[in-house]
């Protein structure tokens, strides 16, 4: 793996997919090996996360919903600290999120995102931000 992004056989698409991937988690993303990064740079974030439309706030919403929705709260904390991290979504708005998918997904699904939440809360307000 390299952490250079100006590597002269890297791709313009390779480029924008790891911008738009910092750019949604919130950390510096380096290159990576393999089929299944290029792919997940190139075009889920190279193309799909970087289309008009919708800003990544939107798009965060919506995959928060998709989780809670297949019971993937795991990745919905990465989710939920990015959207913190990002100022894309405030503590009290992840609160309200979490009661409203306890409607949409169920009370006990519902209740782990909401838990989850809290967690990413607290982490995030530890950390001043």
């Amino acid at each position: 793996m390299t952490d250079d992004t100006t590597a002269p056989e890297m791709t313009d698409q390779r480029r924008k997919g790891l911008r738009v991937m910092s750019e949604v988690y919130g950390w510096e993303m380096s290159d990576g090996p393999g089929d299944f990064f290029a792919h997940t740079a190139d075009q889920v974030f190279g193309e799909v996360w970087s289309r008009e439309g919708l800003t990544h706030r939107d798009r965060r919403l919506l995959l928060l919903g998709a989780l809670a929705a297949n019971g993937q709260v795991d990745i919905a904390e990465i989710q939920a600290g990015a959207a913190l991290g990002n100022g894309e979504l405030t503590p009290e708005e992840l609160n309200e999120i979490g009661l409203f998918l306890c409607y949409y997904v169920g009370w006990p699904m519902g209740t782990k995102m909401t838990m989850m939440f809290g967690e990413q809360i607290k982490k995030h307000r530890r950390s001043g931000k």
